[in-house]
């Protein structure tokens, strides 16, 4: 306990899609039992409130914020807000993303610019205007939640999905190097077929896996795990709280085995 103690943890994200642990959720609540002081972001409000209020029921300090961090103004307001409450900010969670049905030939323009602006370019804002903060104070953690879907295919068509999360590999490593020497360690999160509650509530995940049944989907999802099961939300949120001093660049798949299975 306490490996937090003292910090200050963004957690972009922090909310949850529907009932249950979404992996920001269980994340900022993860650092704050840790000891840190989390500041919970999320472009639904009431998600991020929630957040903050299971912190505070446990004894932890937390304060929510609204944002919708696709945009540089809304992430501008959310690094100042945090200074202007906490002082500092030791680590950054980039935990936001949306996940749209399509192949190459079947995703629309509107739908590759919105998930990119979603998972990629959130991740960027809040990296360009965290990471002076860090470099000033003299270090920081930066964990950018990819997915094992930027490294294989799933079985399942969102090229959006796939490809914004592999570009957001490439950013985690280039930036990780660029600014190791300033003490700012970035890596990556890879998590692999998590029961989330994103997961259920997108329509198009439900689809692609059984026609629209989730119970069933849950079933398949399950299957395609060496383990025999998905993992959750806790997961990935104890994967991110790793504070290992010299790591950085590194992609860390949470997946139950299966970039190693056969054939996979």
């Amino acid at each position: 306990m306490g490996r937090l103690k003292g910090k200050v943890a963004m957690v972009v994200g922090a909310g949850s899609i529907g009932p249950g642990w979404g992996n920001g959720k269980a994340t900022a609540v993860t650092f704050a039992r840790q000891g840190a002081q989390v500041f919970c972001v999320d472009r639904n409000g009431a998600a991020a409130e929630e957040t903050a209020k299971i912190i505070a029921d446990e004894g932890g300090q937390a304060s929510a914020f609204t944002a919708d961090v696709s945009h540089a103004r809304e992430v501008e307001a959310m690094v100042a807000a945090c200074l202007k409450a906490y002082g500092r900010i030791d680590v950054l969670d980039n935990n936001v993303g949306i996940a749209e049905m399509g192949s190459v030939v079947e995703v629309t323009e509107e739908s590759w610019d919105r998930v990119f602006s979603v998972n990629l370019k959130s991740a960027y804002f809040a990296m360009k205007h965290v990471i002076p903060v860090m470099v000033k104070q003299g270090g920081g953690s930066i964990i950018n939640i990819s997915s094992i879907a930027s490294i294989r295919h799933m079985g399942i068509s969102y090229v959006t999905y796939g490809t914004s999360k592999a570009a957001m590999n490439q950013m985690t490593r280039t930036t990780a190097i660029e600014f190791a020497r300033h003490h700012v360690r970035v890596n990556a999160i890879l998590p692999g077929l998590m029961k989330t509650p994103m997961v259920e509530h997108s329509a198009g995940l439900a689809n692609s896996y059984a026609k629209g049944d989730v119970e069933a989907m849950w079933r398949a999802r399950d299957a395609q795990v060496p383990m025999g099961h998905m993992g959750d939300a806790f997961d990935v949120a104890n994967a991110a709280l790793d504070e290992a001093k010299y790591v950085t660049g590194i992609e860390l798949v949470v997946d139950g085995g299966i970039t190693c299975k056969a054939g996979a």
